[in-house]
C-alpha cells in the first residue's frame, strides 16, 4: 500500500474515527473552532489586496481602484530600500527603488500615497519590520494632518523583526535593540493609538523560506511568546497589549493540513498566553491575517495559479481567518496587473458570497481527519517550542542558527522531492507545455529612482534643516537614555526628516546586525 503524508511529513491514515472530536465552542477558550461565536455568519473576513509599487502617486491610483472594486482594507507593500532604512537616493538603493513595493522617503510621500483616502475610514496593514517604527510615525503624522482622531485609526504594522533574522533578512539593528523598539511601539500605541495592531507575528515568511506547516506554527508562536515576555519585562499588562497582537500566516496547497494548522495555532496560542498570565479572553485569542502562498505560484502555465489561490483562500476561510489577501496569478512573473488583482479579489468575493461555506461556524469541525490532524500539528509544534524554550527562547534560537537550519533542511528536502517527482507540481515537473512569454506584465523601470531623488533634493532645500538636525539628535538622546523613542520619531517625521536619516540616527547608537 502506498504511503500518504501531508507536506509536513505527517502520515495520513486510511480512515479516522470520533476519538479526537474537538468539543469546544467557537468564541470560547481555547478557540480551536474560531475566535467569534458567529464567525462569518455575522461579518465576513476583511478582504485585503496587498499593493504598492513605483511611486506614491502610482500606488495611490491602485488603492483607489481597489477600493472601488470592493476591498475592505488596504495592505501596503514597500520597496526594499524603504524596508531596510535607506532613502531612494542612497547608493545601496540603486536598482531597487519602487520595484517590489512603493518607495516612501518622507511625510510628503505618505501624503501622496493616501491622497483622497481618509485614514479614519480605512483599515491599513503595512508590511514593514525594521523601519516599522518610522512608517507608523508617518501614518500617525498624516492622520494628525487629516484631523483624524488617533484613538479611531485602525490597522497593523507587521513589526516582526525576529522572523527577519530567521527567514527573510530585512533587518537593520541587532536583536536586543530591535526588541526594545518593538516594545516602545507596544507601550506608545497602548495609550495613544489603542485600535492599532502593534505587531503581526508572521509565519508567512517562515513558510516562504521553505518551512513545513508544523515549523511555521512552532516558530511563529515561539516568536510571539518572546514578544510577550519582552513586553512584560517592560511592565506592560498582557491583558492589554495582548489584545492588539495579531498574526500573519501562509496558506499553501495541502488543503486539509492548512485548515488544521490554523485551528491548532489558535488552541496553542490560547494556552501560551494563559500560561503567561492572560486572563482576558481577548488577550488569549489568536487573530490572524492570511496570504496565499507566493512560493506556490508558478511562472509556467500561470493561469493555473488561479486554481491554487482558490484552494488556498478556501482553506484560510475554513480555518477561520480574520483577514485575507489573495495573490495575483501573474506574481511569479511580475508585480500583479490590475486584471490579476481584480480576479484575486473576486475569488474572495465568490467564496464569501456564493459558496455557502460561511453559513456555519467551523464547518469541518468534528471531521475525524481534521480533528486528528489538528492534534498532530499541535503535538509537532509543541516539540519544537520545548526545544526553543530549552535554548532560552526565540532570540537565542535565532542567534544560534537553530531556526534557520531547521527551515533550510525542510526547504532542501522539499526541493529534492520535486526534482525526484515525488511531489508533482503541475506545469513544472509534470504536465508541462512549451510556452511563449506572457504579454502585458507590469514592469517598473529604473527611472523611478531619479524621480524620487529629485523629490528628496527639493524637500531638503525647502524644509527647516535646523529642526531636522535637532529632531535627529533628540531620537539619539531618547535611545541612549532608554526612553520610548516613538514621540521623538513622530516629531522628526513631522519636521520632514527622511526615513533614511531617522534609520541612520539609530544606526549610530545601535549599530547594524551582521547576521
Amino acid at each position: 500500500m502506498s504511503k500518504h503524508q501531508t507536506d509536513s511529513g505527517i502520515e495520513i491514515d486510511r480512515l479516522y474515527s470520533a476519538a479526537d472530536f474537538e468539543k469546544s465552542e467557537p468564541g470560547s477558550f481555547p478557540f480551536t473552532r474560531g475566535v467569534h461565536p458567529e464567525m462569518y455568519r455575522s461579518k465576513l473576513w476583511t478582504m485585503r489586496q496587498y499593493a504598492g509599487f513605483s511611486t506614491a502617486e502610482e500606488s495611490n491610483k491602485r488603492y483607489h481602484y481597489l477600493l472601488k472594486q470592493g476591498v475592505m482594507g488596504l495592505s501596503v507593500a514597500f520597496d526594499l530600500p524603504t524596508q531596510i532604512g535607506y532613502d531612494s537616493d542612497h547608493a545601496l538603493s540603486e536598482g531597487e527603488v519602487g520595484k517590489v513595493g512603493v518607495a516612501i522617503d518622507s511625510l510628503e510621500d505618505m501624503e501622496i500615497l493616501f491622497d483622497g483616502i481618509k485614514l479614519e475610514e480605512v483599515s491599513t496593514s503595512m508590511t514593514i519590520n525594521s523601519t516599522g517604527y518610522i512608517l507608523l510615525a508617518l501614518y500617525i503624522a498624516l492622520a494628525k494632518k487629516q484631523g483624524a482622531e488617533l484613538k479611531k485609526i485602525s490597522g497593523t504594522i507587521q513589526n516582526d523583526i525576529l522572523k527577519e533574522y530567521a527567514a527573510r533578512g530585512t533587518y537593520i539593528y541587532p536583536p536586543k535593540p530591535s526588541m526594545k523598539i518593538i516594545t516602545d511601539i507596544f507601550e506608545y500605541c497602548n495609550t495613544e493609538v489603542p485600535k492599532w495592531n502593534t505587531i503581526s507575528i508572521s509565519g508567512y515568511h517562515i513558510r516562504e523560506a521553505g518551512s513545513t506547516a508544523v515549523q511555521e506554527v512552532a516558530f511563529t508562536l515561539s516568536n510571539g511568546k518572546a514578544y510577550c515576555i519582552a513586553a512584560q519585562k517592560k511592565g506592560l499588562d498582557i491583558n492589554k497589549f495582548g489584545q492588539r497582537l495579531s498574526f500573519f500566516f501562509n496558506a499553501h496547497n495541502n488543503f486539509f493540513e492548512e485548515i488544521a494548522k490554523f485551528r491548532a495555532a489558535r488552541r496553542m496560542w490560547a494556552n501560551i498566553t494563559k500560561e503567561l498570565g492572560a486572563t482576558d479572553a481577548k488577550a488569549q485569542m489568536l487573530r490572524f491575517h492570511t496570504q496565499t502562498g507566493g512560493s506556490t505560484l508558478t511562472a509556467q502555465q500561470p493561469m493555473n495559479n488561479i486554481s491554487r489561490v482558490t484552494l488556498q483562500a478556501l482553506a484560510a476561510v475554513l480555518g477561520g481567518t480574520q483577514s485575507l489577501h489573495t495573490n495575483g496569478y501573474d506574481e511569479a512573473l511580475s508585480l500583479p496587473t490590475e486584471q490579476a488583482a481584480k480576479i484575486a479579489l473576486r475569488t474572495q468575493q465568490i467564496i464569501g458570497y456564493e459558496s455557502g461555506v460561511t453559513d456555519t461556524v467551523d464547518p469541518l469541525g468534528g471531521s475525524y481527519f481534521i480533528e486528528t490532524l489538528t492534534n498532530q500539528i499541535e503535538e509537532g509544534a509543541w516539540m519544537y517550542i520545548k526545544r526553543i524554550d530549552e535554548m532560552d527562547g526565540s532570540v537565542a534560537a535565532i542567534e544560534s542558527g537553530f531556526m534557520q537550519n531547521e527551515i533550510a533542511k525542510a526547504s532542501y528536502s522539499y526541493q529534492q522531492a520535486v526534482e525526484k517527482k515525488e511531489r508533482i507540481i503541475v506545469g513544472v515537473n509534470q504536465f508541462t507545455e512549451t510556452e511563449q512569454a506572457p504579454e502585458g506584465l507590469l514592469r517598473i523601470d529604473d527611472s523611478i529612482r531619479k524621480v524620487q531623488s529629485e523629490k528628496l533634493q527639493s524637500l531638503r532645500s525647502r524644509r527647516d534643516n535646523e529642526k531636522v538636525t535637532a529632531s535627529l539628535l533628540q531620537i539619539q538622546q531618547f535611545a541612549q537614555a532608554d526612553k520610548n523613542i516613538m514621540p521623538a520619531v513622530i516629531e522628526a517625521v513631522e519636521n520632514y526628516c527622511t526615513l533614511g536619516e531617522i534609520a541612520d540616527s539609530l544606526r549610530k547608537i545601535y549599530g547594524e546586525y551582521q547576521g
